[in-house]
């Protein structure tokens, strides 16, 4: 069997606590590098994950003939350094989302890109590749809850340290950038297309100068998508979709469990149906189908510019904010 050799650029807690283990279990990867700044935390790193080859800078696991593929869990700010370097030298890149500090910085990405057509360049949204998103899907798609109408989430968790890099504006902080684009992603996705207009709330950080608390709202010609983010409230993940004829509610929508069944509830005519799925690892699905799309040289499983869109209405939302009133896309 066929796996791609890949190579971790960085040590974040996302890398080391969730992609890698990840990783490790799935059927078309095998983890061949790992670097960081300082060789001392890639050392450890591989220690713990018994990984081969142990890099002291980014630039000498570019150099590494043998990585194929490079997952980029860096800061905001460096992702599309680091992936336009990576295209440079030859290789597939996984990019953890937001993809970008800006849609022009993603355009510029997807246009360098366009440069490299024998290599794949995807956001890793690893929510998308989710049995529970999926079916989801299938169930509006298929006309289960009559016409959707409405969708609710809000993701929040508590993070008051100032050398975090969620609380640092210059490395691409804050509640939207973090956490609020998976509510601006779900609801694109759900409506499939993108919204006419949004309106938002935000509250900024005295100190940090990060937005702390998001409240959005997005318009689209048949429904609509509210939803809130915070850095600095209790932990919280939800998802609600509103249809005319019934509702999807899920248990943990953005980090389902990898020990035991995620479930959706799938209400019609007050009658609830608990649907159950098989134990997975959304971050295992993804890194296999992106594999996948590079063993078989196949379109990556959501286009680049899907991650452009996204960063559009995170735009927006911070313009509206800005003025005070609703924009119009």
């Amino acid at each position: 069997m066929e796996r791609i050799k890949w190579g971790i650029m960085g040590t974040a807690t996302i890398a080391l606590e969730q992609v890698i283990p990840a990783m490790l279990k799935s059927e078309f990867c095998q983890v061949m590098g790992i670097a960081s700044r300082g060789i001392a935390k890639a050392e450890i790193a591989a220690k713990q994950y018994n990984i081969p080859k142990i890099f002291g800078s980014y630039e000498d696991l570019l150099d590494d003939d043998e990585i194929e593929a490079l997952y980029i869990p860096l800061p905001n700010h460096l992702h599309v350094e680091w992936a336009l370097k990576a295209l440079e030298a030859g290789k597939h890149v996984l990019v953890e989302k937001p993809i970008a500090l800006s849609s022009e910085l993603a355009q510029r990405l997807v246009d360098q890109a366009g440069k490299h057509p024998h290599l794949k360049i995807m956001e890793a949204f690893m929510y998308k590749f989710h049995p529970q998103w999926i079916k989801a899907k299938e169930l509006i798609d298929g006309g289960m809850i009559g016409i959707l109408k409405t969708i609710q989430s809000s993701f929040s968790f508590f993070d008051d340290d100032a050398n975090s890099i969620t609380n640092n504006k210059a490395f691409g902080g804050g509640s939207l950038m973090d956490i609020g684009c998976y509510s601006i992603s779900i609801s694109r996705l759900l409506f499939n297309e993108e919204p006419k207009s949004v309106m938002a709330s935000i509250e900024y950080h005295p100190e940090y100068k990060v937005d702390i608390l998001a409240t959005g709202i997005l318009e689209f010609n048949n429904g609509n998508s509210t939803f809130f983010c915070a850095t600095q409230l209790d932990y919280t993940q939800q998802a609600q979709i509103f249809g005319t004829k019934g509702s999807i509610r899920f248990e943990l929508p953005f980090n389902p469990p990898i020990d035991r069944p995620a479930k959706i509830w799938l209400t019609m005519d007050e009658v609830v149906t608990e649907i159950e799925f098989e134990i997975c690892n959304q971050y295992t699905l993804q890194a296999d189908a992106f594999s996948l799309a590079i063993i078989e040289d196949k379109a990556t499983p959501v286009h680049l510019n899907d991650a452009i869109k996204n960063m559009v209405v995170l735009e927006k939302l911070l313009e509206s904010h800005a003025v005070g009133k609703r924009v119009h896309l």
